[in-house]
C-alpha cells in the first residue's frame, strides 16, 4: 500500500495518478527493471545534507547525484550523502529508502535535476519497495514545488 500521507495529498490536490506494484526491489536501476520502466523515467530519492539540513535530491534512476554539482547549484557550503540510519524516521508509514519525492510534506527541500523535466511522466517511489506511483510531471513539479538544479550528468550514469 503507498503512503497514506502521500495519497491523501494527491487525492486532496485532485491529480491523476497511477500506482504500480511490481516485486519487491531496492535499488532505483532493480525497481526500474521490475516495473518495466526505463531507468531516466524512474526518479530516484537520495537524501543529502545541505549545509548541515536534511534535503531530497531528486535523480532519474539511471544517474547518479554528483554532490559538488548540487553544492554549487544551491549555493551551499557543503552537501553530503545522509546515511538511511539518519532519517529513517523522518518517514513514517514508508520503508527505509522507498520515500517519495515530495519533501514538504516532510519538512525538507526538495532539489530535482532538469533531465527528470524533460519527461511528460514522473515515477517514484510511493513509500514501499514494490510500489510506484505514476504521474505527470507537470502535477509533480506543482505540487512538489522542487528547485531545478542540475546535479548529474552525461558522465556519471550508474550502472
Amino acid at each position: 500500500m503507498p503512503v497514506a500521507k502521500l495519497l491523501k495529498f494527491l487525492d486532496a490536490k485532485g491529480v491523476k495518478y497511477v500506482t504500480i506494484t511490481h516485486s519487491k526491489a531496492y535499488t532505483a536501476l532493480e525497481v526500474a527493471e521490475s516495473a518495466h520502466i526505463r531507468g531516466k523515467d524512474l526518479a530516484k530519492t537520495v537524501m543529502v545534507y545541505r549545509d548541515g539540513d536534511l534535503a531530497m535530491a531528486v535523480v532519474p534512476a539511471s544517474r547518479k547525484v554528483v554532490l559538488d554539482m548540487l553544492r554549487h547549484g544551491t549555493g551551499a557550503r557543503s552537501v553530503e550523502l545522509a546515511q538511511e540510519q539518519e532519517f529513517k524516521d523522518q518517514f513514517p508509514g514508508c520503508e527505509v529508502g522507498a520515500m517519495p519525492p515530495f519533501g514538504h510534506l516532510y519538512g525538507m527541500e526538495v532539489y530535482v535535476d532538469p533531465h527528470l523535466a524533460e519527461d511528460v511522466e514522473i515515477a517514484f517511489n510511493a513509500g514501499s519497495h514494490s510500489e510506484l506511483i505514476r504521474m505527470a510531471y507537470k502535477d509533480y513539479e506543482k505540487l512538489a514545488q522542487p528547485r531545478l538544479v542540475p546535479m548529474c550528468n552525461a558522465g556519471h550514469p550508474v550502472g
